[in-house]
């Protein structure tokens, strides 16, 4: 059961979906610091959380961006852990967040390539909190697990992705207006942890995903109220975890993200 990476088609349905990923973007720019929010306004001439939280999608019709890929997600399998097997020379969400993390700090890069890593650090930071982003591998993360949603043919990875949050006929922003409101304390305690932890929470959830459905059932109203309050809840933990690597990101020196990415 070996630890494998695989290139979904540049087609395939891969994100949490235009509305999952602004949420995300959106909860984010709640929980940044003033400070923060402006080096970001700064770098993005303006531009929202929420508006380029969806860049690293947009880019993939473009083959000058095929390289970048596989950083949307990270596949097991079985009970391995992240670094048991051999890493992807290609990378994975984990490197590629890591890899963001760093261009970003580099002031030594020219704005426009500290400002294209920041729109990739949002949109994988959101990926990363989409449980099938850390799926199996043999069935390319819940894509070849065939359902049906109220009666039409569908996939796991793409209910999870978009199909029960357009059910939910909410928009980013009513999303995260409605989300559950988190304390300080609960926001700290979400910020603990190392980026492979972060990877491994995701996919003991989306092992937890497989067993909530059968291929070829015909999920709709029960499935919906069942499994959306975890959608919900990870739009949320990614938008403040967002937050958090963002804060400190910005920081001259961080003993945080020296902890957060160590050991990839």
């Amino acid at each position: 059961m070996a630890f494998v990476l695989f290139s979904l088609s540049m087609n395939a349905t891969n994100n949490w979906g235009k509305t999952g990923h602004r949420t995300v973007g959106k909860i984010a720019n709640e929980h940044i610091s003033r400070k923060t929010a402006k080096k970001i306004s700064q770098l993005l001439d303006g531009e929202s959380l929420a508006f380029v939280s969806i860049y690293g999608d947009e880019i993939r019709s473009n083959p000058k961006y095929n390289s970048f890929a596989p950083w949307h997600y990270v596949n097991f399998e079985g009970d391995k852990k992240y670094m048991e097997d051999e890493i992807n020379p290609k990378g994975d969400v984990i490197q590629g967040i890591k890899t963001c993390v760093l261009e970003v700090r580099n002031k030594e890069n020219s704005k426009e390539d500290r400002a294209f890593y920041l729109r990739m650090l949002v949109h994988f930071v959101g990926d990363l909190h989409m449980p099938l982003h850390t799926g199996n591998k043999h069935d390319y993360g819940g894509n070849k697990v065939k359902i049906k949603w109220f009666g039409e043919p569908t996939n796991l990875h793409s209910l999870w992705d978009s199909g029960m949050i357009e059910n939910y006929k909410m928009s980013y922003t009513e999303l995260a207006f409605n989300l559950d409101i988190t304390s300080k304390e609960e926001n700290k305690k979400l910020g603990k942890g190392t980026l492979v932890d972060w990877a491994h929470e995701s996919r003991l959830l989306a092992l937890k995903v497989y067993e909530s459905a059968k291929n070829d059932e015909n999920l709709s109203y029960k499935y919906m109220y069942e499994q959306f309050p975890l959608v919900r809840t990870q739009l949320q933990k990614g938008g403040v975890r967002l937050a958090k690597v963002l804060d400190e990101v910005f920081k001259s020196k961080s003993s945080w993200l020296e902890a957060f990415l160590s050991n990839i």
